[in-house]
């Protein structure tokens, strides 16, 4: 079989058989950093008052470390503070203009960005691994978490949050410039799927207790797998603006007259304006558990929130279009790439180049990032709502957020696998065409 074939040849590359399993050797490091608790903290309780936060900010958290946040292990907050230090240092570029220049001043400037952002990720981890013992000595739910609250667990706490923050960070890093794949997104992919094994088994004791029917079951899974494919071709999909250059003489040389294109992506902004419109519309009511006797916090808990009135739906979804369009201008500036073809002798077919091609792509950007964000609100919210009003609860783990980001991942991966395969002409994963990752 192709497949199995391709598989064998991954290892008989040195070099790649060796980035591979150096790659898994970290993923070993990283799980069992996972179960390691944190000092002071009474994790059996902590577990079970977890079961009220599943709709919350925490509960979203909890997603992307694995279940380590509810667990209180030393990699609690995960890699989510480098997350948020790039992102704020990547929105701002836009803004600073120091930041701004350093982008543009190739692999030196990266360094520097690749620094600050280190920085940052140390002052992201503080702040929240500050708020993570406040949430924790607030007994949650009503259960007693910390039997010995006070300034000497704050301190221990904060010190072993950060430190293992600063730990999976490194690890990510050494994955990205000696494994296979980017380290930081694998990270997150494999706390996803490592809840599969527990959802499959919960599954199969549902069906066998007469909780869940076999076509419930069926059903779930042919919708799971629709959804995955619609992912795929999501996050594949490309608008390709043709670009022509011009021919140059250099002494006796005639340089340029080739043919390329500009793919622009569906989905350039991934999965982060889920997650940002999630944060968002999740805070209300996460904060309304810290005040439940006020009227105030009862009534949001009551009436704001998923599959209770629709307002949310509307909501969340016009909030990831919204993000959708802000985090594209964020990372893609039409003045940028119109400035670039210009200086290289390049324009499109029948526009000008200069400000009328940056124009053009602006309003090519335009229309595909409004259908990219369409796509993006109903990956985010009509699956949930399939498994909502059929009770499927074991299959909602495997949200638009979660498949986006497998998905992505995945692709990414095979991306640069079928690269080192290509490049000792081997077969790669597929013969009639490229894998395109997100940064394909």
């Amino acid at each position: 079989m192709p497949l199995v074939e391709s598989l064998q040849n991954m290892f008989r590359v040195p070099e790649l058989k060796r980035r591979i399993l150096f790659t898994l050797g970290l993923f070993a490091v990283y799980r069992l950093g996972e179960h390691v608790p944190s000092p002071g903290v009474d994790a059996a309780a902590l577990a079970a008052s977890f079961q009220q936060q599943a709709g919350t900010l925490f509960g979203l958290y909890d997603i992307f470390v694995g279940g380590a946040f509810s667990r209180a292990t030393i990699f609690a907050l995960g890699i989510m503070p480098y997350i948020s230090a790039s992102i704020v240092l990547q929105v701002l570029g836009a803004v600073v203009p120091y930041l701004e220049k350093l982008r543009k001043e190739g692999e030196e400037g990266q360094k520097k960005i690749n620094q600050l952002t280190r920085y940052g990720t140390v002052l992201i981890s503080l702040i929240q691994s500050y708020a993570y013992g406040v949430f924790l000595m607030s007994n949650p739910g009503g259960v007693t978490v910390v039997p010995h609250p006070g300034f000497a667990f704050m301190f221990t706490l904060m010190v072993t949050q950060t430190t293992g923050t600063i730990f999976v960070m490194w690890l990510g890093e050494q994955i990205t410039e000696r494994g296979i794949g980017n380290g930081i997104s694998l990270i997150i992919f494999i706390n996803i799927i490592g809840s599969i094994p527990n959802v499959f088994q919960a599954t199969v004791e549902s069906v066998r207790s007469g909780a869940l029917s076999l076509i419930t079951v069926a059903a779930g899974t042919i919708v799971s797998v629709l959804m995955v494919a619609f992912v795929v071709v999501l996050t594949q999909g490309t608008r390709k603006i043709p670009v022509q250059y011009a021919k140059r003489i250099v002494g006796r040389r005639m340089y340029g007259g080739a043919s390329t294109h500009i793919p622009l992506r569906v989905n350039t902004a991934g999965v982060i304006p889920i997650i940002f419109a999630s944060s968002i519309l999740i805070l209300p009511t996460t904060v309304a558990q810290f005040f439940p006797e006020s009227a105030i916090g009862q009534w949001i808990q009551s009436n704001f929130g998923p599959h209770v009135n629709g307002v949310w739906e509307v909501l969340y979804a016009l909030f990831i279009i919204f993000f959708t369009y802000f985090y594209t201008a964020v990372v893609l500036n039409p003045n940028d790439l119109a400035e670039n073809m210009r200086k290289y002798g390049g324009f499109i077919p029948g526009i000008r180049p200069g400000k009328k091609t940056a124009e053009y792509i602006d309003r090519v950007m335009t229309r595909i990032t409004l259908v990219g964000a369409v796509c993006l609100a109903i990956v985010a919210i009509v699956p949930d709502l399939f498994f909502q009003t059929f009770h499927m609860p074991l299959f909602r783990g495997f949200g638009g957020t979660s498949v986006l980001i497998v998905v992505g991942v995945a692709l990414d991966t095979l991306q640069q696998v079928e690269s080192h395969l290509l490049m000792r002409h081997y077969e790669g994963f597929v013969k009639k065409s490229r894998i395109r990752g997100r940064r394909g």
